[in-house]
């Protein structure tokens, strides 16, 4: 787990999980510790299982379908996953196993990289662009569930961060949003293409993703450009009967 992405989830601790002094059961999918885990950052509040696909540090129990989570319907406060749907080749079916086992107020945080290397564990299939927290909701709506996405946005990052984490966080019931009132990026200055469900307006709009929108890329983009106008100029001149 890289720095960022840690960093995003204890923005979402602090902004969500924090005002109460009930047990909360924490679910994470995809909690082999690679670097560095959250569970060092839950305090006795917490009832945390990691659950994974392989054994190893941090996981208290291998699943045996990778799309079924062995837990009752309705019984999960938090589902917390981390640098995992990039590397799960349905992830459709993983958030609708989500849904399922969260209570009706219960929350579903994302952390997946927008952008960066191709990185396998055993596979990389897929990066997140802004809408696709939406997308999921309403892929879960369609399933007859009746999630809300309270808030997304994209990392902004400086430095040797290259993932540029897409960050999400899901009610699995509408009804309850109300009980959040807190929004992490009423306060975070450093993300991109953020929104939060009081409004369908696109907070720091950018087009490009970061490891475009530099000087380098886009003189790089700018000579391709020049030498694809010199070729097809070529192709026309050969065309040319003179």
């Amino acid at each position: 787990m890289h720095d960022s992405a840690l960093n995003s989830f204890i923005n979402f601790k602090e902004n969500y999980l924090e005002s109460t002094l009930e047990e909360i059961k924490i679910i994470e999918i995809g909690s082999l510790s690679v670097n560095a885990n959250i569970k060092k950052l839950l305090n006795n509040n917490f009832n945390y299982i990691g659950v994974d696909i392989v054994p190893g540090e941090n996981v208290d129990i291998v699943l045996e379908d990778a799309y079924k989570l062995p837990f009752n319907n309705e019984s999960i406060d938090v589902i917390i996953s981390i640098s995992t749907f990039e590397h799960t080749d349905f992830f459709w079916l993983t958030y609708l196993e989500i849904l399922r086992v969260l209570k009706p107020d219960g929350l579903f945080f994302l952390n997946a990289p927008s952008n960066s290397k191709f990185h396998r564990h055993s596979s990389d299939n897929w990066r997140f662009y802004p809408d696709s927290s939406i997308a999921l909701e309403k892929w879960g709506k369609k399933n007859n569930y009746n999630p809300k996405v309270l808030e997304h946005y994209t990392n902004f990052e400086n430095g040797r961060d290259i993932w540029n984490d897409y960050t999400s966080i899901t009610i699995k019931d509408e009804k309850y949003k109300d009980r959040y009132t807190k929004r992490i990026i009423d306060i975070k200055k450093n993300f991109t293409n953020g929104r939060i469900d009081k409004s369908d307006k696109i907070i720091n709009f950018q087009e490009f993703p970061q490891d475009q929108s530099n000087w380098g890329w886009k003189i790089y983009y700018k000579w391709r450009k020049f030498l694809h106008k010199i070729k097809k100029f070529k192709i026309y001149l050969t065309s040319r009967k003179f």
